[in-house]
């Protein structure tokens, strides 16, 4: 290089090392992200698209923006990935967002946490993880569901934001705390004669193990009706996923431990899952501890385990589906199961499969429903207007009901059916999990929307 050329040479730029800027640089601002960006259409804000946020994390790691700038885009964004299958060269946005928020995170609790953020970090930390907590909690919403309608308004007006007092009516019926606490342990193969096809540890989860364990339930006679021993182990805790979400990466991880010892102590060859958000991030571990040389490789060896009902439910013989189900339904993806797990042909599969159901694509099915593991209560406005684009597309199909394959999800369209009124207007009348529907086919138990009678 001639003595010119280095006189105008540009000196390096000096980056912040907590943020994740050499991901970020692998980004080409081309825009392929932004129609798939739930949060860029309705908000229409270069800053809250994927290519924007990415920039933003570059100008903040390169000194040239204050974290406080960054905050809202970052906190607003949904976290469904589905800029990462429109993107051409690749850029692990899950992994930009997941470090952003670690680094916001840890310099707004050191300069000016809220009470909010102080209540969710305690939260995190001291209830998600501890199951006996969880299910406490699970007792309140069991007595909170048993109150007279004046008794509801009250335990709730005080503490609970908007989103959160939307959601009450669309809960599912809690079971009792006796019930939740003697869940069974073991699912066995109906035919004891037949050697099991393996063993599956179900993923109990944390709010599935309280608000939904009828679907835990529901998920481990199905998979002893396709011939599997199911298990599900006490040592298991919480996947970790809210705890990445909200920037906690430590405590993310430390549950990451726990479960892999758990399935290792368990000696099944599966790990079975019901809902998209849990088996993402299980199968996200790898990368969450690839820095740990005691664990990067068990991890590894986890994650490439880990199934989602719909998974089984595929391979199971014709003559596990007993019963038909007369049903006209459309399906709503999991974010998290489509995007991150790749599991995307196979509940659609399984919906033709079953005998007796219609099924009915809906337009931009792949789209992001607004629910996003708390998203919705924390951020009702930006998630009901993603979830009003989305019920538009559901009332299109003149189904009359609504699959999922996450809880938040099941939640959320319920709420969309509720605020849009497309059961009065001939669209979906309901939302229903997967598993109940393979329940009622399989015989197990016929179900409706989150637990209710069809």
């Amino acid at each position: 290089m001639s003595e010119a050329a280095k006189s105008v040479e540009t000196p390096a730029v000096q980056v912040l090392e907590d943020l994740p800027y050499d991901e970020a640089l692998r980004c080409v601002q081309c825009g392929y992200c932004l129609p798939a960006c739930p949060t860029y259409r309705t908000m229409e804000k270069e800053t809250h698209s994927p290519r924007g946020r990415i920039n933003l994390v570059r100008m903040l790691a390169e000194g040239r923006t204050d974290w406080k700038v960054v905050e809202e885009p970052i906190d607003l964004c949904l976290g469904c990935r589905a800029c990462e299958e429109a993107c051409p060269v690749g850029v692990p946005y899950g992994q930009i967002l997941e470090e952003t928020r670690h680094y916001l995170r840890e310099r707004k609790m050191k300069e000016n946490p809220g009470k909010g953020d102080r209540a969710l970090a305690w939260l995190l930390r001291n209830v998600w993880p501890e199951p006996d907590r969880l299910q406490a909690a699970g007792d309140f919403v069991w007595m909170y569901q048993r109150m007279g309608p004046v008794g509801r308004w009250g335990a709730s007006w005080p503490i609970w934001a908007e989103g959160m007092r939307a959601f009450a009516p669309v809960l599912p019926k809690v079971d009792g705390p006796r019930t939740r606490r003697r869940a069974p342990k073991v699912y066995r193969p109906v035919d004891k004669d037949a050697k099991p096809v393996g063993t599956a540890m179900l993923f109990r989860g944390c709010i599935m193990d309280v608000l939904f364990q009828h679907l835990n339930r529901l998920s481990g006679e199905v998979a002893a009706k396709f011939g599997w021993k199911v298990v599900v182990p006490d040592e298991q805790r919480c996947c970790g996923a809210l705890h990445a979400h909200a920037g906690d990466l430590d405590g993310a991880k430390e549950l990451a431990k726990r479960n892999i010892a758990a399935f290792e102590a368990s000696g099944a060859e599966v790990i079975l899952h019901n809902a998209g958000g849990c088996g993402a991030m299980l199968t996200e571990y790898p990368r969450l501890l690839a820095d740990d040389p005691e664990w990067a490789d068990r991890a590894a060896k986890f994650a490439a385990k880990v199934k989602d009902i719909s998974e089984l439910a595929v391979q199971a013989p014709d003559s596990a589906f007993v019963r038909e189900v007369p049903l006209r339904v459309t399906y709503q993806p999991s974010c998290h199961l489509r995007n991150v797990e790749g599991v995307k042909n196979e509940p659609v599969e399984v919906l033709r499969r079953i005998p007796g159901v219609e099924y009915v694509e809906m337009e931009e099915m792949d789209r992001c429903c607004g629910s996003a593991g708390i998203y919705n209560a924390v951020h009702y406005e930006e998630s009901m207007a993603v979830l009003d684009e989305k019920m538009e597309k559901a009332i299109r199909t003149g189904t009359d009901w609504v699959v999922t394959s996450n809880p938040g999800c099941l939640l959320q369209m319920r709420l969309g059916v509720r605020r849009s009124g497309s059961a009065a207007e001939g669209g979906p009348k309901e939302a229903i999990h997967l598993v109940e529907l393979l329940a009622w086919a399989c015989g197990v138990e016929e179900v409706g929307g989150a637990g209710g009678k069809v």
